[in-house]
């Protein structure tokens, strides 16, 4: 309840709607030295009588207290109670609060003396001018969007209601103060500290601008107001705010500087349709498809503000010089130095208080320190990073122009879809890599790997005649790729992910991405290589035959096993050349085997996932027809066997790295961060922050010694098991085996060296168990199908021989965290 003030006689009473905001707290502050103030809010609080303004009722019952209390006689009444949102969308609450609520003010307060009626209005609902060419009071009443134009709708209601009521509609420039700023403003500074790519482009004149106001001078604004209430003229408009409006460039420009160091920050003017399409999209998809990167925060930028973007507001502020007295302190200029310093100082803080989602490295960071250090130690270091490698995006512009000139050069100019596929390639390497000359643009290096991978693709894809085109595609698109992004800087590692987090997974004692654990990977992918290239030549018709020293392939056939078999309705039911394929696979995983550091397991995890992929699941797809060739096409491809053992080797060296990639994603999930933003950004993770790359500088038998051993051990269960898989394979030979015991033989052989060598790496030693299954299959397949008895013994004896050494896990050296209770 309000009680009467000791010196209520001596000091005006002045009501102020909306008092426990951010702005009636601090009129209330500062009138409070000349006046004494009552607050109505939706809360009671000190000072402040509970009101719901849609209720007439409601407020009646407010104003009945302040008058039993108080008295009839107010100097002045201050109306900042309002409802405002950024969507330019029409909302119930907008007629409920801003203009029936304010017609129950007015309709209330006529029981009362009251000296002025202010209302905090804005700028907005005037017709915006042009640069040069400020508006006026008289400047006729168009707002824009929904907000302003239910300001002017609460206009007309208050010269329909004021009665004997004198009033001051007092619009209001853009506020903002050290801290804080007016959404547009925000979002701008937003932008620009997080180098968001939108913070380049603006769908207007970028030339026009709007007056800003200082929360200071807008309280002082509204003091001068009630000082001369008596003063003014019964029924006024006076326009608050400062005189410039900077054009938006001028604008980013300052801010880039400020917050960057940068004088050339480049915005660029985007056509009205595009971007409005952009905004409509991206607000359309939203609900759907969260962006991770925003948190699922809804887009800032709207299709109306696309439509306003040329909008600009420079004020002619003489009335408020004549009839106040005011003019403002402060420019938005002079401020920017101040609220940047804030920005810097305390960006949580910032973000807090403009009412803004932090970005994901910004949220973590609170943790881990400075966050503007974190931010500046890694734009820093990408930067230097940046500026070391730049020699290898102007060799890929050469390159680029090497791919136009190819087709004339190499002789195969007539091949019409190839020399345009080369052509159109060399163009795009050449302009993205242009603009990956700019650190800003680091992630158009994706864009080159990408075209890269077309290249290499091209001459199967179009079946090439042409030998040169062939090699020129493998060659010239593997340095293109490599180039573009195995060279440091990595691109689009998050900040957090860069500067913070261990370089060992936690519970781990080794780094599955250390180039020790890489370097296999990547030397048998070679061989795979070269064999399947050899194999595709053929298919392509660049060579006549391919080696095969053993199988004969089909009597009445004169070709080998081998080309049999990779020219076989199997191997033509692809669209390209399948061995081609299979070479393009053995590329890229080399390719990607070179990208990030030791730490990218947790800074790069989608990479790791394909390069996953494209080892362990792939692998065992490609094996597994390799394996069954001799029962579907009666014969067999010894080149095929060499690429199927490169292939079956690199399972276990390649699984660990996946496993803590796995692990990683599934911590970050279980903090509550977005599951997209982890595997494409990366992040940080439990443990030190600490940097440590692989070092060759030891002695070559050590370095030898973790590249073999890393998390791969071969027990001699597991060799035991791996050589009766091989005996399985060649029964044919061994034992005469025919029919279908030779080929369940062959099958279950192929399947126990595949299992076998998989589980040598002690992250998956636990898939040895799957050979007892196909022990004992084996065991009832000895019994069930036509044979000698020594073929059906051997296999009875060799099924329960798989079964016993599959039982033993033998020893583990590492240690895999959370993973260890599953190697059993």
């Amino acid at each position: 309840m309000l009680t009467e003030d000791a010196d209520s006689t001596e000091r005006p009473l002045v009501l102020i709607t909306g008092a426990a905001g951010s702005l009636g707290s601090a009129l209330t502050r500062r009138l409070s030295d000349g006046y004494r103030v009552i607050g109505l809010d939706l809360e009671e609080a000190d000072g402040i009588v509970a009101f719901d303004i849609t209720d007439g009722s409601s407020v009646d019952k407010a104003l009945d207290e302040i008058r039993r209390t108080h008295g009839d006689r107010l100097a002045a009444v201050i109306h900042l109670a309002a409802f405002f949102d950024f969507s330019g969308e029409e909302n119930p609450l907008y007629e409920k609060v801003n203009v029936e609520g304010t017609r129950n003010l007015l309709r209330g307060l006529q029981r009362f003396r009251v000296g002025r009626f202010v209302y905090s209005g804005t700028m907005l609902v005037h017709r915006p001018g042009a640069p040069g060419i400020p508006i006026t009071e008289d400047t006729p009443v168009e707002p824009g969007w929904a907000y302003p134009a239910s300001k002017a709708r609460t206009e007309d209601v208050i010269r329909e209601e004021h009665g004997t009521i004198p009033y001051a509609l007092l619009h209001l420039a853009g506020l903002y103060d050290e801290q804080t700023a007016v959404p547009t403003l925000a979002e701008q500074i937003r932008r620009i500290y997080e180098r968001n790519p939108k913070s380049h482009a603006y769908s207007g004149d970028l030339s026009t601008g709007q007056s800003f106001l200082h929360k200071d001078d807008m309280l002082e604004a509204f003091v001068r107001t009630v000082d001369r209430r008596a003063e003014l003229p019964e029924e006024v408009t006076i326009l608050i705010g400062e005189r410039e409006a900077m054009g938006y460039d001028a604008l980013q420009r300052r801010i880039a500087s400020l917050i960057h160091g940068t004088e050339d920050w480049k915005t660029l003017s985007v056509p009205k349709p595009i971007a409005a399409a952009g905004a409509w999209l991206q607000q359309k998809a939203e609900p759907v498809v969260p962006d991770d990167f925003d948190q699922g925060e809804e887009p800032f930028i709207k299709p109306f503000m696309v439509r306003m973007a040329d909008d600009h507001y420079e004020l002619d502020i003489s009335r408020a010089e004549d009839l106040l007295g005011w003019t403002p302190r402060h420019s938005l200029r002079e401020e920017l130095p101040a609220m940047i310093a804030a920005l810097k100082s305390d960006p949580a803080g910032w973000y807090d208080a403009n009412g803004l989602t932090k970005p994901p490295w910004l949220q973590e960071a609170e943790d881990r320190g400075n966050p503007e250090d974190l931010r500046l130690r890694h734009e820093t270091e990408f930067r230097a990073a940046h500026a070391r490698n730049l020699w290898a995006q102007f060799l890929n512009i050469g390159l680029g122009a090497w791919m136009i000139t190819a087709p004339l050069l190499l002789g195969y100019a007539g091949q019409t879809g190839m020399t345009i596929s080369d052509v159109v390639s060399g163009l795009l390497v050449m302009v993205l890599s242009f603009l990956a000359l700019s650190w800003r643009a680091a992630l158009v290096r994706w864009g080159v790997a990408a075209v890269a991978a077309w290249i290499m693709t091209a001459p199967l894809v179009f079946w090439t005649e042409s030998a040169a085109a062939y090699l020129n595609g493998t060659l010239a698109g593997a340095v293109i790729f490599a180039l573009a992004v195995c060279t440091r800087p990595a691109p689009g590692v998050g900040t957090m992910a860069a500067t913070t987090g261990p370089t060992i997974p936690p519970g781990w004692d080794y780094s599955p991405s250390d180039w020790t654990q890489r370097i296999p990977v990547i030397a048998l992918a070679f061989v795979g290589l070269f064999v399947s290239r050899y194999l595709a030549a053929y298919q392509l018709g660049h060579v006549d035959g391919v080696w095969e020293p053993f199988f004969a392939g089909s009597p009445d056939d004169p070709r080998s096993g081998t080309e049999e078999i990779i020219t076989s309705d199997i191997s033509r039911a692809w669209p390209v050349p399948d061995a081609g394929l299979g070479a393009l696979t053995y590329l890229l995983e080399i390719l990607i085997g070179l990208v990030g550091s030791s730490r990218r397991w947790r800074t790069m995890p989608w990479l790791v996932l394909i390069f996953g992929i494209m080892i362990v699941p792939l692998g065992v797809v490609s094996i597994t027809f390799i394996v069954i060739q001799p029962i579907l096409l009666g014969t067999w491809c010894t080149l095929c066997l060499i690429t199927a053992a490169a292939m079956l080797v690199q399972i276990p060296y390649a699984v660990d790295e996946l496993i803590a990639t796995c692990q990683f994603v599934g911590r970050r999930k279980r903090a509550g961060a977005p599951i997209l933003r982890v595997l494409l950004a990366g992040d940080t993770d439990d443990g030190p922050d600490e940097r440590v790359d692989e070092s060759f500088e030891r002695l070559p038998g050590v370095v030898v010694r973790d590249m073999l051993g890393g998390g791969v051990n071969a027990t001699w269960g597991l060799a035991a098991g791996a050589a009766i898989g091989i005996w399985l394979m060649f029964t044919r030979l061994t034992l005469g085996t025919e029919g279908a015991l030779a080929n369940t033989d062959h099958l279950i052989g192929a399947l126990a060296v595949t299992i076998a060598v998989a589980a040598m790496a002690e992250s998956i030693r636990a898939a040895r168990f799957l050979n007892v299954c196909l022990g004992a299959a084996l065991v009832i397949c000895a019994f069930v199908m036509d044979a000698t008895w020594l073929q059906s013994g051997a296999d009875i004896l060799a099924g329960l021989a798989l079964m016993v050494v599959s039982l033993p896990r033998g020893p583990v050296r590492n240690k895999y965290g959370s993973w260890s209770r599953v190697v059993v």
